[in-house]
């Protein structure tokens, strides 16, 4: 279990590594967290930390919330998660986390929510075949019949035009290339999901 952070996606950009070859690099933004509650195993029935991310006016929230803050002795966050961890008791409440806990050359996971593509039809969403363009065939992008004959309903899964992207999505083993701890900047080789001023979640790869 690895300790994890939320950032946002900055944008790509291109890395040239030691020997000169130019990789895709993603820069993220990855704000202090603070450590409001620490649950532990005895207590709660598992080790974690509940970490507060960015910022909020207090009146914004519900008076829960702000007694939540308010006895933890931090100033309110405009997003409370949990980061399961294996030891819980080296964290304090009150303690700030950053992009150091992060080293280079090491392995991170990144979950974001992917682009939305609305509303979409088959050939887009699921990489169906066009139907003939001859022979007088007029809708060649109809998905063609919904269900077996004589069956008289659709089959639950059928794959049938909708929403596409918008969904969560996790990339794992992502090479960390630079951790600029001065302006809190996160450099990752590959792409991560979502578009630019996405939030995203940072975390330590463990398996």
């Amino acid at each position: 279990m690895a300790l994890t952070l939320m950032g946002r996606k900055v944008g790509m950009t291109q890395w040239f590594d030691g020997e000169g070859r130019a990789v895709a690099a993603t820069v993220l933004l990855v704000e202090p967290s603070v450590v409001v509650q620490v649950k532990r195993p005895e207590r709660d029935g598992y080790g974690a930390v509940q970490l507060g991310w960015g910022t909020i006016r207090p009146k914004l929230l519900s008076k829960p919330l702000r007694g939540h803050f308010a006895r933890a002795g931090v100033e309110p966050r405009r997003r409370l998660y949990e980061a399961r961890v294996s030891d819980p008791d080296s964290y304090e409440v009150g303690q700030t986390l950053g992009v150091e806990v992060f080293s280079e050359g090491e392995l991170v996971d990144v979950t974001g929510t992917s682009k939305g593509k609305g509303f979409t039809g088959t050939i887009k969403r699921w990489g169906f075949s066009y139907r003939p363009k001859s022979h007088g065939h007029k809708l060649i992008r109809r998905p063609g019949t919904a269900g077996p004959m004589g069956l008289r309903k659709v089959m639950k899964g059928k794959k049938m035009p909708g929403h596409a992207g918008a969904q969560t999505v996790t990339v794992r083993n992502l090479k960390v290339l630079k951790v600029d701890g001065e302006r809190g900047l996160l450099v990752v080789q590959g792409s991560v999901p979502g578009p630019r001023k996405g939030i995203v979640k940072i975390r330590k790869h463990d398996a």
